[in-house]
């Protein structure tokens, strides 16, 4: 980056010490700079714009204030932190943001010192922050200062919660703040929405109390069984002179705002009163989601990771191909729509994530019956297991990735009741620049050893709409159905309707010799690799199943294919240690057929970021690798 780009203060900033070396009067000149050069990148390295836009002020208002990386901030929700990246000698790198071999999508302390902790999934801000906050105390190193920042609907999350309620209740100087954007993809719900947009604390009072406060520990009249005390009657005596209860303050956490998240000098301002103040306090924000960039102001869920655009026009750079496949999502949402309106029983369930699960194509056209919960997977799978319970039938859509973090809600809530939940786990498998953080990799290894669930994966648009449709009548607990990210094989999609009878697989392809399993829309990665393996040598006839169910498994294709083929090769898109795999070599040894099998699937270890295509060539689920494996089997099977 040269000054020709115009970033006049921005060019000579390689990490934040040389940020505080400017005068205060600089920063909104350094904010626009770098709300700039963000969307300078992302308009040809598609990434998520809109939550970093909304948080330059902050970003370069903490870095001022605060000694980093010495000092921990924690951010949370890695969404909001492109500015931090860039003002954290990331700078030249930023251009490889999110590809292969490049810089990381979220914040994580294995790529730089300045990243504290790993944050792609949303809501462990408070926790891990107050971890750090405990151990600076434990250790001696009084002179750290912790902060977590919070927003994008995070704390509607109840890890945020949990948090809150340890940090009230431990020993601390931590300064939580809350980056209030009233969004998170979608706009933000729930009560906690309702309350942030209430609380009015003002600046003549925040400034007469930190006076009162400061004069007050001077004079030792402060300890901490009084300060508390003080706290709580202040809390009180406020709630009632001003009607409104605030729910920081009733955790005894020092609330301070709402504040302009926009005005950095202001920022700075308050930052620097409460640096140094003892007790855990919270920092309150209203920001502007795609604050600076009018089309990301104005439809900031389009705009949370708009792909390429045009800066000067804000026209999205879309594909001009016709006659593509749709989306996985898409089909997902048309094929609930349509389920809903023949159904009444059927009702849909998001974490936060309508639009990009296309569950708000059924909210558009009936509201009443679709329920987006905020960033809460755990609650989102119980809430549906109490319908259930009670008649309805709830369709619970949640990535993959975010799906771990409801586990032992579909044990308890959901498997040992055989409640009929449907849990669409979207985002299945590899999931391309997002990393690490959110690749589906764990979802089949961890739920196929939960008693009383069916999981399935269909291979291509039409087996989703039949799974779905057979997951209605299945009445046999709960139905799990993965399905991947992005695009389908199918333009003409939209099919009638076909029941799938529970662990059904289909035959694909006849052959002997050589059998090849698959799970899910990788099969079609499979179809692709046997005619390239047959290029090579045209006397192969390799036998292909579409398997669709891990849980149960069809034993009539493994009982044929254990008694007429020497080798079985599985292939998923999923762990390959505990997964379908794993599930088809259980089943071989507890029947006691002597057949080779080869699993082919993820890694033992986390896969990083690239287009999906890059990442299949390197984990060996590209048709190329795959085709390899059949060759060098049959190579050792004529042997």
């Amino acid at each position: 980056m040269t000054s020709t780009d115009g970033f006049n203060l921005l060019d000579g900033i390689n990490i934040p010490a040389d940020l505080r070396k400017l005068e205060t009067k600089q920063l909104p000149q350094l904010c626009d700079e770098l709300r700039k050069d963000i969307l300078k990148e992302l308009s040809t390295n598609p990434g998520h714009l809109a939550s970093s836009l909304g948080a330059v002020e902050l970003t370069v208002a903490l870095h001022y204030v605060y000694n980093t990386p010495d000092d921990r901030l924690v951010w949370d929700v890695g969404h909001q932190a492109y500015g931090h990246k860039i003002l954290t000698g990331r700078k030249e790198l930023f251009c490889t943001n999110r590809k292969l071999n490049g810089i990381r999508p979220f914040p994580s302390p294995i790529e730089s010192e300045y990243d504290s902790f790993i944050c792609g999934h949303a809501s462990n801000s408070i926790s891990a922050a107050l971890g750090m906050a405990v151990a600076a105390k434990k250790l001696g190193n009084d002179k750290r200062h912790v902060v977590a920042i919070i927003g994008d609907g995070a704390m509607s999350g109840g890890l945020a919660f949990e948090g809150l309620n340890n940090v009230s209740a431990t020993p601390n100087d931590m300064l939580i703040v809350l980056n209030d954007n009233n969004m998170s993809i979608d706009r933000s719900v729930g009560g906690m929405r309702q309350a942030l947009l209430r609380l009015n604390t003002g600046k003549t009072y925040n400034k007469i109390r930190f006076l009162l406060t400061k004069w007050l520990n001077s004079k030792g009249y402060l300890n901490d069984d009084r300060r508390h005390t003080l706290i709580r009657l202040n809390n009180a005596l406020k709630s009632a002179i001003s009607h409104q209860q605030n729910i920081f303050e009733g955790l005894n956490i020092r609330y301070f705002g709402p504040f302009d998240g926009h005005d950095v000098i202001e920022i700075v301002r308050v930052l620097r009163q409460l640096k140094d103040m003892k007790g855990p306090k919270l920092l309150h924000l209203h920001t502007i989601k795609g604050y600076g960039y009018a089309p990301a102001e104005e439809n900031a869920t389009v705009w949370h990771a708009p792909g390429k655009f045009d800066i000067d026009s804000g026209e999205r750079i879309v594909s001009n191909v016709t006659n593509e496949p749709p989306k996985f999502q898409t089909v997902f949402g048309e094929t609930l729509l349509e389920l809903a309106k023949e159904n009444p029983r059927i009702v849909g369930v998001t974490p936060a994530m309508p639009t990009g699960c296309s569950m708000n194509i059924m909210m558009k056209e009936m509201p009443d019956r679709i329920f987006d919960v905020g960033i809460a997977e755990g609650h989102a799978v119980t809430f549906s297991a109490g319908m259930a319970k009670d008649g309805l039938l709830p369709f619970c859509n949640i990535y993959s990735s975010f799906a771990q973090r409801a586990y032992d809600n579909v044990i308890h809530d959901v498997a040992i009741l055989e409640l009929p939940v449907v849990l669409c786990l979207d985002r299945a498998g590899l999931v391309g620049e997002d990393g690490v953080t959110h690749h589906g990799a764990f979802d089949i290894a961890s739920l196929r050893a939960i008693p009383h669930l069916t999981i399935a994966s269909p291979m291509n648009e039409h087996e989703l709409r039949n799974l779905m449709y057979s997951a209605q009548s299945s009445n046999k607990g709960a139905y799990v159905i993965r399905y991947p990210r992005g695009k389908g094989v199918l333009t003409d999609w939209r099919n009638k309707f076909e029941e799938i009878p529970t662990g059904t697989g289909r035959k694909l392809r006849d052959g002997w010799g050589i059998a090849v399993l698959s799970l899910g829309p990788i099969g079609n990665n499979v179809s692709l690799a046997i005619q390239l393996a047959q290029r090579s040598d045209s006397s192969l006839n390799i036998a292909h199943y579409d398997m669709r169910f891990v849980k149960p498994l069809d034993e009539k294709i493994l009982e044929d294919v254990c008694t007429r083929c020497d080798n079985i090769i599985t292939v998923e898109d999923g762990v390959r240690n505990g997964g379908f795999g794993s599930a088809v070599l259980e089943w071989v040894e507890d029947h006691g057929y002597n057949i080779k099998i080869t699993r082919i699937g993820l890694p033992d270890n986390f896969v990083a970021h690239g287009t999906v295509e890059e990442l299949q060539r390197i984990v060996g689920i590209d048709p190329g690798s795959i085709a390899a494996t059949i060759l060098t089997t049959a190579a050792r099977h004529s042997n």
